[in-house]
């Protein structure tokens, strides 16, 4: 009998689960179209049809395998516990990937539409903004280089120390990695531009 042709939302599963074991077998560097299909046994025009290159399909393919990075801002109370609370969930993230995946994105998805390194600069203007309404800033306008900065801190250390993103990387490591971004960088950087509210003024003659 013949099989029921897929469409839709299990076709797209399927095609997704596909790239995933693709990256993880062959790596980033040799994914195509033509090898996602012929694990997905659909066409190759089908692919491109919803992801017009490897780079928009394998981070699809990272969204529906492993979810969403962040899919609400945190609440911890505290404008660095939820600093600390997203780039614990990136560190997490990186450490799933090949090195390879990583550095082949870094290198492609910059050129396209695909959304990648944008998520987390909205969530962190969401997480100042909260700082704001807890009184602990004054303002939330910060330059878009600098709600971006401890993201692109913590990528540059990917780049650089690949071991931190690996699976056998020390958590205590991570931690203090994370905590030099924020305490030593990014925290004073917001401070100064931004508050304390309270910061008293100077009245001196």
């Amino acid at each position: 009998m013949a099989g029921t042709r897929r469409r839709g939302e299990e076709l797209e599963a399927t095609i997704l689960d596909a790239a995933w074991a693709e990256i993880m077998e062959n790596g980033y560097p040799r994914l195509t179209m033509e090898g996602v299909a012929a694990r997905a046994r659909t066409g190759k025009q089908v692919i491109y049809r919803r992801w017009p290159d490897r780079a928009h399909l394998a981070i699809a393919a990272i969204r529906h395998t492993l979810g969403p990075l962040v899919s609400e801002v945190p609440q911890t109370g505290s404008l660095r516990g939820d600093l600390l609370s997203v780039l614990r969930r990136m560190a997490d993230r990186g450490r799933q990937y090949r090195p390879d995946l990583f550095y082949g994105l870094l290198a492609e998805a910059p050129d396209s539409d695909t959304g990648f390194g944008t998520v987390l600069p909205g969530v962190i203007r969401a997480i100042l903004q909260n700082a704001v309404a807890r009184g602990e800033l004054a303002h939330a306008d910060l330059p878009p280089r600098v709600v971006s900065l401890p993201a692109d801190l913590l990528r540059y250390e990917g780049l650089r120390n690949a071991h931190r993103w690996g699976q056998d990387a020390a958590e205590a490591e991570i931690e203090q990695l994370l905590a030099d971004i924020l305490d030593d960088v990014f925290l004073p950087l917001v401070l100064a531009l931004a508050g304390p509210p309270d910061a008293p003024m100077d009245v001196s003659p």
